[in-house]
């Protein structure tokens, strides 16, 4: 009796919450565990929000409808995420064939493969390999050439929603912004290493931030007081001070709503070096497909998809693709309301 009573595992309670609904990131036990309470999962989806923890794959039929995925083709997900687009190019496969999935997170990268292959998907049809996408060349000399890809920029909702990634201005958490968080500086080191003329630049540069000058200025002001931009609460501090000179209206909350979002978008670009990965990555991109191979790719902000526009358009006049996407695919309507977080999605498509 006394063996078994040492091998009984403690019992662990759940975090407790004020109120009578859970508000913070890891009081959500039920969100948390998708699996066990699907019915609170899509209670929550249905009033146009993102269970925390969870991520909604954007413009799934679009791209199933351009990718044309058949039984047998080798496909590539160089944004693996919460793994909701592969879940669906593998069923296109109907167990024949194979798809390799990227991701340069380690932390959301064990919890998808956990997901995945408890949904029965093994290494036979899916393999899942730590990589930053800038290096697809080096996945295919050793897995060969694809004939599907599809790359999901930016920042999934688990990544955004976790405080203790600090990408979001809406809770408080360690300002540090990086996708990989066991490489680089965090956005709170790179903040300090910068001058004011660099941190505006990188504000018009990576968000068309219209109040680049005024943020740097306090930005500046702030160090130079002797005070620390370490949490992102801080930062929201920060640019707050820096917009103080607009009038009291019901505007202003507005503004500095959309001011904050720009600045953690543009700094989150900076620190992972969004820019060029991307641009490296779409250099490479004609060369790891098979001959008619298709490659569809989701931007969310304007910099991203000028960015692709451009590249595919000289490529294009190359002869490395034979046909591009005149004009961008949207999510629709009934998408954006489901699904707030599509609202800025495009999508663009090029065929080998």
């Amino acid at each position: 009796m006394e063996e078994n009573k040492e091998l009984e595992k403690p019992h662990k309670r759940r975090v407790r919450y004020k109120g009578t609904h859970p508000r913070k990131f890891e009081e959500k036990y039920k969100e948390l565990q998708p699996e066990k309470y699907k019915d609170t999962i899509e209670k929550v989806i249905r009033k146009g929000s993102t269970p925390a923890g969870m991520h909604i794959s954007i413009c799934v039929q679009e791209i199933l409808d351009f990718l044309q995925i058949q039984p047998g083709q080798k496909g590539l997900d160089c944004t693996l995420g919460y793994g909701g687009h592969t879940r669906k190019m593998l069923e296109c496969l109907q167990g024949e064939g194979h798809i390799y999935g990227l991701d340069v997170d380690p932390i959301e990268i064990v919890k998808t493969t956990d997901r995945l292959r408890k949904a029965g998907y093994g290494e036979d049809i899916l393999t899942i390999i730590q990589q930053n996408f800038r290096n697809i060349d080096l996945v295919a000399e050793e897995h060969g050439l694809f004939d599907f890809v599809l790359a999901d920029l930016g920042v999934s909702s688990m990544q955004i929603d976790n405080p203790e990634r600090g990408f979001s201005y809406k809770v408080e958490g360690p300002l540090d912004l990086r996708l990989n968080p066991d490489k680089g500086i965090s956005a709170a080191e790179r903040l300090r290493e910068l001058t004011r003329d660099e941190i505006e630049g990188m504000l018009r540069e990576n968000a068309d931030e219209p109040y680049a000058e005024q943020i740097a200025k306090e930005i500046m002001r702030t160090f130079r007081q002797g005070e620390q931009i370490d949490t992102t609460g801080q930062l929201k501090e920060v640019i707050e001070r820096a917009l103080v000179f607009l009038p009291d209206d019901k505007e202003k909350k507005d503004i500095i709503k959309k001011t904050c979002q720009r600045t953690f978008q543009a700094l989150r670009i900076d620190v992972n070096s969004e820019f060029e990965v991307l641009e490296e990555f779409l250099e490479k991109l004609p060369h790891i497909l098979a001959p008619g191979g298709r490659v569809a790719i989701l931007t969310f902000h304007s910099g991203e998809d000028r960015l692709v526009k451009k590249i595919w358009k000289r490529q294009q006049k190359e002869g490395l693709w034979s046909e591009v996407a005149k004009n961008v695919i949207r999510p629709s309507k009934e998408e954006c309301h489901r699904n707030g977080r599509a609202r800025s999605t495009k999508m663009r498509w090029a065929i080998k």
